[in-house]
């Protein structure tokens, strides 16, 4: 159902997504504090959709754009998951300084999930340029609910 899964949270400073792959901001807002730049969503409670099928190869990321349609473990391992990455500015450059998203929230057809707090696990790494660099992310956290992981 259109437009499958929907995700949010609440930003716990002023955060700013400069750029987003694999998913896209529902709305981007306004944001006079950077009037001549161009940003992807300065939302303090941004919600995110997933791209769909037959999106550009340099907007996609890795388990995304199946147009948010995601199948249980039980279903379908391989179409299980879903992904998408951000570049969020003004957020902290060290673990000290940057304060975690709260208030995730799930939307798909017809229910609903809300998240425990969510909680630091190890960042990942991401290949670039033809996988000849890698970049880690500064930081990955995921959250849970009684049905499992969001």
């Amino acid at each position: 159902m259109s437009p499958g899964w929907t995700l949010g949270w609440t930003w716990s400073k002023k955060e700013i997504i400069w750029s987003i792959v694999g998913a896209q901001a529902t709305y981007q807002g306004e944001c006079k504090e950077f009037p001549n730049d161009i940003h992807h969503s300065c939302e303090k409670n941004p919600r995110f959709v997933d791209m769909h099928p037959g999106t550009p190869y340099n907007q996609q990321f890795a388990n995304c754009c199946k147009g948010g349609v995601v199948s249980s473990l039980g279903q379908d391992i391989g179409n299980s998951l879903s992904a998408f990455q951000i570049s969020v500015g003004k957020s902290g450059n060290t673990y000290r300084t940057v304060s975690l998203p709260k208030n995730f929230s799930l939307l798909g057809p017809n229910q609903s999930y809300m998240c425990s707090p969510v909680s630091v696990v190890p960042s990942s790494v991401s290949l670039t340029s033809g996988g000849r660099r890698k970049n880690r992310a500064l930081s990955k956290f995921h959250c849970s609910n009684n049905d499992g992981f969001i």
